[in-house]
């Protein structure tokens, strides 16, 4: 695309995943990989073609960007489904807002929808324009419209106008996606500020709740609310006290809206995904020195990438599972904890 011809193309950084894979693998065989209480994980076999094989394994290349980060610029790109997700009409009509869709699983979900056959909004914080107009290109390509949103939706009036802009601009709305995070890793709550735990708070939790009550005056029968929890609502990571404390809350609200929303036929569910390869996680997500071993402590033995992720978001909004609601989906890599 314009101005990226400098990039490494996908498949120059996925082409030796299989050999890296193997190299992983054996890294891990040597105790490279350990459970957050130094408990060893026994590696995954990296037998060709299969779910452990297909993408880079730890040790991943150490790197560190400003927040918000550009996946533009992570080493290796993650995989949003550019080229790889293919659709069926699943979403036909459907009109979708998704929050963070700039990049990692919220891009992923985007590119899916559109190629399912919904119009798509994405929001974004205004300092990932970069990523967007990529996602962006993409929905169009797929034949769908897209609407970008860019907005810092840490107060009420700018979730608000949010949903006012994509109901105006979609011509209604359909499906909500709450997908937008802010993650930064402490080793101590000595080390959490005021500022990150308000940061942290607004972002994943305030902005789904404004985001949704302003939603409700648009949404109709046959409508879902997806909300992106995390591994960390049942599992906590120590250094993610305040963002585990965030997608606990999100879990228990996707399953308390469920209860009041059935009634009015609209359906809320919540996906909750263990370590996926986006730029969360090399804006502060995790330790300094720890981005290597990202995703080694899981039965897998890698992170996902968020193309792996994209179908749960599309069956979620699609009408396919209409008795499903006030469910939370595990996309974890075999932790088990769903």
């Amino acid at each position: 695309m314009s101005g990226k011809e400098s990039a490494p193309s996908r498949r120059d950084v996925f082409g030796g995943v299989a050999v890296a894979g193997a190299a992983g693998v054996a890294l891990m065989g040597a105790g490279a990989a350990q459970a957050q209480g130094g408990e060893k994980i026994p590696p995954a076999p990296a037998v060709p073609g299969s779910p452990q094989s297909k993408y880079p394994v730890p040790p991943l290349p150490e790197q560190r960007q400003p927040w918000p980060a550009l996946y533009t610029r992570m080493n290796p790109r993650p995989d949003h489904g550019e080229t790889s997700y293919k659709g069926s009409g699943r979403l036909k009509g459907k009109r979708i807002l998704v929050t963070g869709g700039d990049s990692g699983i919220g891009a992923a979900a985007a590119i899916a929808f559109a190629r399912e056959g919904a119009d798509v909004a994405i929001n974004y914080h205004p300092s990932e324009e970069p990523d967007a107009r990529e996602i962006v290109a993409l929905i169009r390509k797929a034949g769908q419209k897209a609407v970008a949103l860019p907005a810092d939706i840490q107060t009420q009036g700018a979730c608000i106008r949010l949903v006012a802009d994509a109901v105006a601009q979609l011509g209604g709305l359909d499906v909500v996606v709450n997908n937008a995070a802010y993650q930064q890793s402490k080793a101590s709550i000595d080390e959490i500020t005021p500022e990150q735990f308000d940061q942290t708070f607004k972002t994943n939790i305030y902005a789904p709740f404004w985001i949704t009550k302003a939603a409700l005056a648009h949404l109709k029968v046959g409508a879902s609310i997806i909300n992106t929890a995390s591994v960390n609502a049942f599992d906590p990571g120590e250094e993610l006290l305040d963002y585990a404390s965030t997608k606990g809350a999100i879990m228990i609200f996707t399953k308390g809206l469920a209860k009041q929303l059935a009634k009015r036929g609209i359906r809320v569910n919540a996906v909750a995904p263990g370590p996926v390869w986006t730029p969360l996680q090399v804006a502060g997500g995790q330790l300094p020195g720890k981005i290597g071993e990202f995703g080694a402590n899981v039965p897998m033995g890698r992170p996902g990438q968020p193309a792996e992720l994209a179908a749960i978001f599309v069956l979620l909004a699609s009408d396919e599972i209409g008795f499903t609601t006030g469910s939370v989906y595990g996309a974890q890599g075999g932790k088990g904890t769903i």
